[in-house]
């Protein structure tokens, strides 16, 4: 039998081995069942957004934890023996707890976003998460997360990165597995970056006009995920179903049955 435990060690290590870890996110029972038997697929991740849309919420932590959780969970058991990470937003002003809860229906790792928070309060945040794990006996996998880029506005790119390194340190040296930095970095940022912190330490997401996977992989990234662009590009193939069939036309040649 496959622990819970067990799934925690293996994201562990898939986020530690040499092999960029790709992730395609999903945020409910038939999309985790479709990805999870995609071969190729060694882990699953929900993204926060995608889940509070599923669910008639806006993102920023406007579905109940209650919800939130059990969304997690049911992915979670829809992904048998594979790991499974979610978005777990700030923590619902509770990291501990809510990481603590996580685990409870089988989540082996999590998003933990500072929202650009004083750096001493997020790296609280983060050190609370990382001892709910330990607490549970469990190696969670606590994927800290700045908003440094994504929250930007006009600040100087180069004061930016080096809040963005500096939190990265911060979050690593209080237990965190990884540092998430969502965004659209261009290469010399990613390699300063991982550069700073170390190799596969440093997770990206992935979106349009990204860096390649290759070059991610070339410098030392050890994640890529895909957040709510996996539902965007789901509702994007619905939204022109229903246009080619109001045209009169009908579904793609190439539609498959995967449920």
């Amino acid at each position: 039998m496959v622990t819970t435990a067990d799934k925690a060690a293996t994201l562990q290590k898939l986020h530690s081995d040499p092999e960029l870890l790709l992730v395609v996110n999903v945020w409910d029972a038939i999309t985790a069942s479709v990805v999870a038997r995609t071969p190729g697929t060694t882990a699953l991740a929900t993204p926060s957004h995608g889940i509070a849309a599923a669910h008639g919420y806006p993102d920023g932590e406007q579905i109940p934890r209650d919800e939130m959780i059990a969304a997690v969970g049911l992915v979670a058991r829809t992904a048998g023996d594979l790991p499974v990470s979610a978005d777990l937003e700030a923590g619902y002003g509770d990291p501990g707890g809510t990481v603590s809860r996580a685990i409870d229906v089988g989540i082996v790792g999590a998003n933990l976003e500072d929202q650009m928070k004083p750096l001493d309060e997020s790296a609280k945040a983060v050190r609370a998460a990382v001892a709910a794990g330990e607490a549970a006996g469990v190696p969670f996998v606590l994927n800290a997360r700045t908003d440094a880029f994504v929250r930007a506005g006009e600040k100087d790119p180069e004061e930016v990165l080096t809040d963005a390194i500096a939190r990265g340190r911060a979050y690593l040296d209080a237990g965190a597995s990884n540092f998430f930095v969502p965004g659209k970095l261009d290469e010399t940022q990613v390699g300063r970056l991982v550069e700073a912190l170390g190799e596969r330490k440093v997770n990206l997401i992935g979106v349009p006009g990204s860096i390649s996977l290759d070059r991610a992989q070339q410098l030392g990234v050890s994640r890529v995920s895909y957040g709510p662009w996996s539902q965007n590009v789901a509702l994007t193939a619905l939204a022109k179903l229903a246009e080619d069939v109001y045209a009169g036309g009908g579904l793609p040649a190439d539609t498959r049955k995967l449920n």
